[in-house]
C-alpha cells in the first residue's frame, strides 16, 4: 500500500485519546505509557506514565503507580508516586504509601496512607503532620 518513499503516519501527540482499561476488565501485569491512562476496571500490577492516571469510580489498582498527575474516584492499594497534583474525589479509597507534590482531597474520601509531600526540588518538605500558615512572601516553616 505504501510506496518506498512514503511511510505511514504515526500519532506522536501525547494529547490524543487516553489509554483505557474498561469496566469489567481485569489485567495482571505492568503498564508503561507516555500518554494518559484511565482505569475503570481492575489492575493488579504497576503503572508508569509521564501523563495523568485516572481511576474511575469502579476502578481499582493494587500495585505501584508513578505519574505526573492523578485523579482518583475509585480504589487504590499500594505505592502511589505523583510528581505534581493528586486529586481525591469523595468516593476515593486510598491505602498504602503516597508521595506527592500537591494534594487535593474532597470531603468523604478515605485516605489511609502514609503521605510524604515533596517540594519543588524533590526534597521532602513535610516529614510529620504539621499545619502551615503563610501570610507573607516568606516560605512556610514547620513547627
Amino acid at each position: 500500500m505504501f510506496s518506498d518513499n512514503k511511510k505511514p503516519r504515526v500519532m506522536t501527540e501525547l494529547g490524543g485519546q487516553p489509554n483505557r482499561i474498561e469496566k469489567n476488565t481485569r489485567i495482571k501485569g505492568d503498564i508503561v505509557s507516555e500518554a494518559d491512562f484511565r482505569i475503570d476496571g481492575k489492575l493488579d500490577g504497576n503503572v508508569k506514565t509521564s501523563g495523568k492516571v485516572v481511576i474511575g469510580i469502579d476502578g481499582y489498582i493494587h500495585g505501584k503507580v508513578e505519574c505526573v498527575n492523578a485523579d482518583i474516584e475509585g480504589n487504590f492499594n499500594g505505592e502511589l508516586i505523583v510528581s505534581d497534583l493528586l486529586s481525591l474525589k469523595s468516593s476515593a479509597v486510598i491505602e498504602g504509601t503516597v508521595t506527592v507534590s500537591k494534594l487535593a482531597v474532597e470531603p468523604g474520601a478515605t485516605f489511609n496512607a502514609a503521605c510524604t509531600m515533596k517540594g519543588k526540588e524533590g526534597k521532602s518538605s513535610i516529614n510529620t503532620p504539621t499545619k502551615h500558615s503563610v501570610t507573607s512572601n516568606e516560605p512556610a516553616k514547620a513547627s
